[in-house]
């Protein structure tokens, strides 16, 4: 699990990672262009496939980029760690634990001791511990929300969770114990959407004391303050992320990412098939709209690759994979290819490795 040295000046490699839940496979390829003197316009590079077993969604990565987890939603729910190679990208399977329930969502702690997992069908959140080796054990805390628990974060202090409660229309506020990974209701222990809003997935700004929240059910974005000492939350603004004119029927938004260095946020819409692009503003948080593209049929899932160069989209219904380069000064997207990478694809993590 050891990462080869290498040279400062050579060009990290980028790994792809695609969760097919019809395949039953994750998908690992190489971002060949993402390095200097790449061909950016290439495909990306399948290096291998890991067999999962069974119906894989939800990924997370751990901090220090040597584990992988795969959550499989297909019974017997469970918890798959998997090794990361540092040379190659490939997957090894090291454990397997049970989780409570299907889990819609993972994520670990800020130091990568504990995994944090979400119930959207069971309604709940859970915590299992994560060894020294990398291995996440069976749940050691379960938690009850209000209904249908979509995601769930730590903040990047480690202090304080955050769970999205879609049917229940709020955002779980919790404390996080980082030594013992206990989660208590924080006070007040809710904040409230709008009516109809559904919060589903949300994002912390990398350096400004920012929440982006993406609602699945009319397809907003709420920009809310965090508060760094109580770890409660405040509405700033909302922003919009249908395309003009948009006339498909009942809004569907999926998923939302920020660039590494926090200047352009993200945000997938799955009935009309886009990637709607804002421009985040560092003092306020608001959001000002840049583009709507269109992408793959059903985008669930995307990820922007650490050097904050790519995009890389997957879509549910076209079984595809596209990858967008983001101009740097304005953060339109430009796309470079696509090509199919698996069945039912939904989840993407994007890992940098030393060469």
């Amino acid at each position: 699990m050891n990462a080869p040295a290498s040279d400062a000046s050579t060009p990290a490699r980028t790994v792809v990672y695609v969760a097919n839940a019809d395949s039953l496979d994750i998908a690992i390829l190489e971002l060949d262009g993402a390095g200097a003197g790449g061909d950016g316009g290439a495909p990306l590079r399948e290096i291998d496939r890991f067999a999962a077993g069974g119906t894989v969604m939800p990924l997370a990565v751990r901090p220090d980029k040597r584990v992988l987890y795969a959550s499989i939603r297909s019974e017997p729910f469970r918890v798959l760690s998997l090794a990361i190679d540092g040379a190659s990208g490939r997957l090894e399977e090291i454990g397997s634990a049970p989780l409570p329930a299907s889990m819609c969502w993972i994520s670990t702690d800020r130091r990568g001791r504990y995994l944090l997992s979400a119930s959207y069908g069971s309604s709940l959140v859970a915590v299992s511990p994560i060894g020294a080796d990398g291995v996440a054990g069976a749940a050691q805390q379960i938690v009850a929300t209000d209904a249908n628990a979509h995601a769930v974060q730590v903040d990047p202090g480690n202090r304080f969770a955050f769970a999205t409660c879609l049917g229940g229309g709020v955002v779980r506020q919790m404390r996080f114990d980082a030594e013992t990974g206990r989660l208590e209701d924080n006070a007040p222990s809710t904040w409230r959407a709008r009516p109809g809003a559904g919060p589903r997935h949300f994002a912390f700004h990398p350096s400004e004391p920012f929440v982006y929240l993406l609602n699945e059910l009319d397809a907003t974005i709420d920009v809310l303050e965090v508060d760094r000492a109580t770890g409660t939350l405040r509405g700033v603004s909302v922003a919009h992320a249908l395309p003009a004119r948009f006339a498909g029927g009942a809004p569907w938004a999926a998923d939302l990412h920020l660039t590494p260095d926090g200047r352009f946020l993200y945000a997938s819409e799955r009935r009309s098939s886009t990637l709607a692009s804002f421009a985040v503003d560092a003092e306020s948080g608001a959001l000002t709209p840049i583009e709507t593209v269109p992408t793959e049929a059903q985008p669930r899932g995307f990820a922007i690759t650490p050097d904050g160069r790519f995009l890389v989209a997957v879509g549910q219904a076209s079984h595809r994979l596209s990858r967008y380069e983001i101009a740097a000064a304005s953060g339109e997207l430009g796309l470079v290819a696509s090509q199919p990478v698996g069945l039912n694809p939904n989840w993407v993590e994007i890992v940098e490795l030393p060469r």
